[in-house]
Order: structure tokens, then C-alpha cells, then sequence
């Protein structure tokens, strides 16, 4: 019997000899892209490059139209401002996301409902969804988490028999594919992040997607102090202050713009972007056929209806009864031991957002709009056993980056998993 390398022993992967795929991918097309940049004086927001993007990125996705934005966060704050939920209103999303989706509620002055996950794929439940509404519900938020999308033809359902808004949570899901139709283009509007450890990324960024030109109109005057250019300087890159035209107070807001900069390596990241999703997807399917013969790990449930799968997060489930009672905590440490990956190399899952360290409204003066409304917005009310599940007792994740190796490493993965197994005695 191999001794572990938690207690050891020699890892199943050996870094220096073989190492893992690193994040981001660039090469000198990015470095070209940006000296173009720094050269053409153009540095502030709506410039060729961005445009460019924006073109290229509404095509992509098969939607009316995308615009860049700050990040990921605000992406979503401005889609719920341009259907103008705010005060009163309630928004229905998962319990088990990343803060910002409902931090973007709570920046709106909306209530963020909490609703249980579907144990086998960990996105938004949609019978509990159907039990969260009521005459206060405007919108659903979809959250397409890690490496699974929710199932958009239930919550189309809802949506439609309730007259709500969709908004897709594409943030982990650039490129996946549902019945024919690209993510970001399912909803009202589609919510992209651009962070460092997104599959699309410029280190910071968010986008927009929509087909409704009004709802767009609305977005681009958001994003931009509530301003929009003037004809004569529509689709014109701007340089500097003094450059905007105003059409009128069209509606109040900040600035949420990009940089020139940022959008230079989008466009070489898009490029490789369809390869990578490809890959990933080919490599995440063979590993799960790997794991499914494991007894006590389960593969993420893959929906029928997916005809390409992104990967923010590579995530299985584990079961400790199979694995004679070791915590799912020490699994993950073993795993990470065995694979090599370091710090946060194998993580679980979110915290669920009714007892995150991330998610604390009651902090916040700005919240307490009224009694009543500081109580609804108290996310402790709220009961999400299998987001919990999910938490503390059954999630392994690791980054999509080892998605872009090969067949072989994804053995290596799975011979991980069952060295551990075969050797748990050293462990326990």
C-alpha cells in the first residue's frame, strides 16, 4: 500500500516533473494589444477595442447586444436598476452563490430571497423558487454555478406565469450552451464576471448582455454617470473629460465604465476562449466517468438539455460514510496533498449565504431603510438545508485551470481519489 502523501509519502502528481496548467493564459498577442493601447492615447471607456469587443462578444453569445462594465458585482446592480426593482421589491436567487448576487439586491434596496438548491447540481431549485413568490417578487436571478446550469426552461416558467424578470448569473459560465442557446442570452439580461479566476478574465471587468434595445439604452446610461453620447459622438472613443454628450437627465447613476486597457487582453482572451471551453468540458466529462466509479463520490448531475459545459469550478460531491467516516475538510486535504495544487488547490463549496462571513447586511447603516425592512433583509431567516449539505459535508471543488491539461491528468485526479480511499486507516 502507497503511504499518503499527507502523512509523507510520494504524491500522485509530481509538480517539477509535470506541471499543473497556470492562470490566465496570455502570450504576446495580449502584449501587442496593450502597447496598441498605451500608443493611441485612447485609455478611457467606448474605445475601438471595446467596441470591438462588445461586437464580438454579442455575437458569441447570440445576444441584441453586451457592454462592458466595471465588474462582475455592479453588472448585476445595473441590470436590476435598468428594470427598476428597487425599494420594496423582492429578487429571488440561490443560497448558495457568491455574496454579490445578492449584495446587488441589497444595493438596489431590494429584498434578496434566499431559496434552497437542487442537491445534484447546486443551482437555484425551481419548486422552491415557485414557493419564495409572492406580490412582491420582480425577478429571478438563475445563478449557472461551477460547472452546472440551472434549469432555465423551469425558471422560464415561473417567469412567465408570474410575469417576472430573468437575470442570469453567468459569472462561472462563459460559453456553456443550454438547448441551442448560449448563456447570457436566456434571460432578460445575462451577468457576466471578468475577475482574475474567471474562464474570461482581464483581472477586472463584468459585461451586459440583452436583446432588448430600451433595456439597453437604460445599461449603457447606467454605466456611464447616467449619460449617453450624443448622436455626432455615438460609437466614438472618448479621451478624456469633456468628451461626453448628454442627452438630457436620462437617469441617475455612477460611473461603472472600463478601460481601454482591460479591453485589449479581452479580445486575445475571447479568442482562446471557445477552444478552452471545449476542452474543458471534453476533459470534465471524462473525469466524472473516472470518479462515478467511485464509491462515495458523485459527479455533478449533467442536464440532458447542456450541450456545452463551462467550468468555473471542476465539483463533486463526497459522501464521508463511504470513506469510513473521514471529514469531508480532511478529504479535501489529502486530495490536495496527492494532486499538489496548493493553497486553496481544493476548496468547498460557498458558504451559504445565510450564514456567510461575506454576506453580513445587518452590518450596514445604509440598509436600515425601515424596521420591517431591516427584518426581511436579515438573511438568517432563511433555511437552506442543502446549500448547508452541500457546505460542510459533501463539496470538493478545484479550479478550472486543471480542466486545460489532458486525459492523463485527469487519471491522476481520479487515482488520487482512490489512493486515499485504499489507504484511510492512515487518516482516520
Amino acid at each position: 500500500m502507497a503511504r499518503l502523501a499527507i502523512r509523507g509519502g510520494k504524491p500522485v502528481r509530481e509538480v517539477k516533473k509535470r506541471p499543473w496548467p497556470v492562470w490566465p493564459v496570455f502570450n504576446q498577442r495580449e502584449e501587442k494589444q496593450l502597447l496598441q493601447v498605451v500608443r493611441s492615447r485612447v485609455w478611457s471607456y467606448n474605445g475601438p477595442k471595446e467596441q470591438e469587443f462588445n461586437r464580438r462578444f454579442k455575437a458569441f453569445v447570440g445576444a441584441g447586444y453586451a457592454l462592458l462594465v466595471a465588474n462582475g458585482t455592479i453588472s448585476l446592480q445595473l441590470a436590476l436598476e435598468a428594470l427598476d426593482i428597487g425599494f420594496g421589491d423582492e429578487v429571488i436567487l440561490p443560497g448558495l452563490t457568491w455574496q454579490a448576487t445578492a449584495g446587488a439586491v441589497l444595493d438596489v434596496n431590494a429584498v434578496p430571497i434566499l431559496v434552497d438548491v437542487d442537491p445534484n447540481t447546486w443551482c437555484l431549485d425551481p419548486e422552491e423558487v415557485e414557493k419564495a413568490i409572492t406580490p412582491r417578487t420582480r425577478a429571478i436571478i438563475p445563478v449557472h454555478l461551477y460547472g452546472c446550469i440551472a434549469d432555465m426552461d423551469a425558471v422560464h416558467r415561473l417567469a412567465r406565469k408570474h410575469k417576472l424578470f430573468v437575470i442570469e448569473d453567468c459569472a462561472h459560465q462563459h460559453g456553456s450552451i443550454w438547448n441551442g442557446k448560449q448563456v447570457g442570452s436566456l434571460g432578460d439580461i445575462g451577468s457576466f464576471s471578468l475577475q482574475l479566476s474567471k474562464v474570461l478574465t482581464a483581472g477586472e471587468g463584468g459585461i451586459l448582455t440583452t436583446s432588448d434595445a430600451n433595456l439597453f439604452t437604460r445599461l449603457d446610461a447606467l454605466r456611464n454617470c447616467g449619460r449617453r453620447p450624443a448622436p455626432k459622438l455615438l460609437g466614438k472613443a472618448d479621451k478624456g473629460a469633456g468628451q461626453y454628450g448628454v442627452e438630457g437627465d436620462l437617469i441617475q447613476s455612477g460611473n461603472y465604465r472600463i478601460t481601454e486597457f482591460q479591453a485589449a487582453v479581452l479580445l486575445e482572451q475571447l479568442r482562446r476562449l471557445p477552444a478552452q471551453v471545449r476542452l474543458r468540458d471534453r476533459n470534465a466529462i471524462y473525469l466524472n466517468a473516472r470518479l462515478a466509479q467511485i464509491p462515495g463520490i458523485y459527479p455533478m448531475k449533467r442536464d440532458s438539455r447542456t450541450d456545452l459545459q463551462s467550468y468555473f469550478n471542476f465539483a463533486f460531491r463526497y459522501d464521508a460514510r463511504k470513506f469510513k467516516g473521514l471529514p469531508v475538510a480532511r478529504f479535501r486535504e489529502a486530495l490536495n496533498a496527492e494532486l499538489c495544487l496548493g493553497a486553496g488547490g481544493v476548496e468547498a463549496c460557498y458558504q451559504p449565504l445565510n450564514d456567510c462571513s461575506l454576506y453580513r447586511p445587518l452590518t450596514k447603516k445604509r440598509y436600515r431603510l425601515s424596521e420591517k425592512h431591516w427584518r426581511r433583509i436579515n438573511p438568517a431567516r432563511f433555511q437552506l438545508p442543502e446549500c448547508e449539505q452541500a457546505y460542510r459535508e459533501t463539496s470538493v471543488c478545484m479550479h478550472h485551470r486543471i480542466l486545460l491539461a489532458n486525459h492523463q491528468d485527469m487519471d491522476q485526479i481520479a487515482d488520487a481519489v482512490e489512493k486515499i480511499r485504499e489507504n484511510l486507516d492512515e487518516i482516520i
